[in-house]
């Protein structure tokens, strides 16, 4: 069977003007993935990304630590969901859920959650970007292109909520342990399928080998 690599994102500009780029740490995730992967002589003959930035600079700082130069190829159906969107059609329902500005993390990721499991139940999100089924249905169909190629060895940089999904999708997950999933998944971690035209089996999730060493274990992050 062939293999799929799923990495999520190196971390992002959380509380940045702009989200969607890596920060220094996030490149420093990337690039190091990528000498991970070379160390191990695990090449790729199919580049993959969702069509946002930090999908694309995790991809560029993986080809950099690996000293790799593979046309990268752009599939939207990896994107994240609007996040930003989902919570705040949350909020305008449920306002006194909103976290103080210095509330910590754990705050925010807790209304994150809370907001995808309305989603979910078509609690809010009418005047979303997309509905829930269709986030689902388009990340399957992301899935469904991986299978159907001949390519053996396939990385692809998305992003958290892309690979619950994938997730749920192959296991049968409820919403609520998906959620869960997604809320875990580590910066630049490892997800490993194997892979034919019948679909996809899961062989690993959530590695982060390339970070859980002494002087790396400061750049395990989860946003």
């Amino acid at each position: 069977m062939a293999q799929l690599y799923l990495v999520r994102h190196g971390q992002a500009s959380f509380g940045a003007a702009d989200y969607d780029k890596l920060s220094e740490i996030g490149h420093q995730q990337s690039v190091l993935l990528g000498q991970y992967f070379a160390h191990r002589d695990i090449k790729f003959d199919s580049v993959v990304t969702g069509d946002m930035r930090r999908h694309k600079e995790t991809a560029a700082g993986i080809q950099k630590g690996g000293e790799s130069s593979i046309p990268v190829i752009t599939d939207a159906g990896w994107n994240e969901f609007d996040f930003n969107a989902v919570v705040s059609s949350y909020l305008a329902l449920n306002p006194t859920m909103r976290p103080a500005g210095d509330a910590p993390r754990a705050d925010f990721y807790r209304l994150l959650k809370n907001a995808m499991l309305a989603w979910s139940k078509q609690e809010i999100g009418q005047e979303l970007p997309e509905s829930w089924s269709e986030f689902t249905g388009r990340v399957a169909g992301a899935v469904e292109r991986i299978c159907a190629s001949e390519n053996k060895n396939v990385l692809v940089a998305s992003s958290g909520g892309a690979i619950a999904i994938t997730m749920m999708n192959m296991l049968g997950l409820t919403v609520e342990k998906t959620v869960n999933f997604n809320l875990q998944i580590k910066n630049t971690s490892i997800n490993h399928f194997f892979f034919n035209r019948d679909g996809i089996q899961l062989s690993s999730f959530n590695n982060v080998g390339h970070l859980d060493l002494p002087e790396h274990k400061a750049l395990i992050t989860y946003s």
